[in-house]
């Protein structure tokens, strides 16, 4: 039985999600024997402000939780993500931007090991930003981080990239090397307007530079019940996407916030907050899905 299969609906058919359907009762990730070949699963939206990095460093950390081993790629010249695990981006003296221009630097040389267990990072600062320019020339300069990725696929069982808010050259990489797409969406009118160009992104790299790509979800991000605007949102977003929107939604709170300027993951912040345990459930329903072991 898979674990799809062994995923059961709740007590009573009638218990619906923020998504409208039944809640399902995800089962607990089994133990792994061994680590890798790894997954990867760009996280990827062109709009600011979604989530993106917060949802990248929690799904790692419930992940790791869960017993895998996760590298997490900061692809963002700001490097949120690397300061969101305690990093300052702006000492590195080597940097994702090292691994992709110099092929002298050794991804191993670049990846650090964080203080949370089974996590380690690809950290970015920057730097990176004249990576899209000078990526131009190159030849094959879309295939670069898939390239540098390689090296270190045996090594983790999940590999999470958090990208820049474009679809340029960078998230192209990003897009080249991933076996699935995570798209972090807020649940606002104006962030809907722009998933369109993002498929067409996608379905352009999935026919040109990498048939394996697929979405694995679209997730629902800074929802708010109680507002009739977030609920329209979210009714529009299963509406164009069907199953493809996670059941597992995360709400707005400031603890996401909190556990940012502590540089550390909810999970481990505020370990028995609803945030945490949002992160947990779409863990089991990533792994559930088969988008991740």
């Amino acid at each position: 039985m898979s674990n799809e299969q062994g995923a059961t609906a709740l007590a009573g058919e009638d218990v619906l999600g923020p998504t409208g359907r039944p809640l399902t009762e995800f089962p607990e990730p089994p133990v792994l024997s061994s680590h890798g070949p790894a997954r990867v699963i760009a996280m990827v939206n062109q709009k600011g402000g979604v989530g993106k990095t917060t949802s990248t460093i929690n799904l790692g950390a419930a992940l790791a939780e869960a017993g895998r081993k996760v590298l997490l790629v900061d692809f963002d010249p700001q490097g949120a993500l690397s300061a969101g695990l305690g990093t300052n981006p702006h000492e590195l003296d080597i940097t994702v931007y090292n691994v992709l221009m110099d092929r002298k630097v050794d991804i191993r040389d670049a990846i650090i090991h964080t203080e949370i267990e089974n996590i380690d990072i690809l950290p970015a600062n920057i730097d990176l930003s004249a990576a899209e320019v000078q990526l131009v020339n190159e030849v094959a300069r879309e295939q670069v981080l898939a390239s540098a990725l390689r090296k270190v696929e045996d090594d983790y069982d999940v590999v999470l990239i958090d990208c820049q808010p474009s679809l340029g050259l960078l998230t192209v990489n990003a897009l080249t090397a991933a076996h699935g797409v995570i798209i972090p969406l807020i649940c606002e009118f104006f962030s809907l307007r722009a998933v369109a160009l993002l498929v067409e992104t996608i379905d352009k790299v999935q026919d040109r530079l990498n048939p394996r790509l697929q979405v694995d979800g679209v997730l629902a991000t800074m929802y708010d019940a109680r507002t009739l605007h977030a609920r329209e949102v979210l009714a529009r977003l299963v509406e164009a996407f069907g199953d493809k929107v996670f059941e597992t939604v995360i709400k707005r709170t400031i603890k996401f916030a909190d556990a940012s300027v502590a540089a550390e993951p909810i999970t481990t912040y505020a370990g028995n907050h609803q945030g945490a345990e949002s992160y947990r459930r779409l863990a089991k329903e990533l792994i559930a899905r088969g988008g991740a072991p």
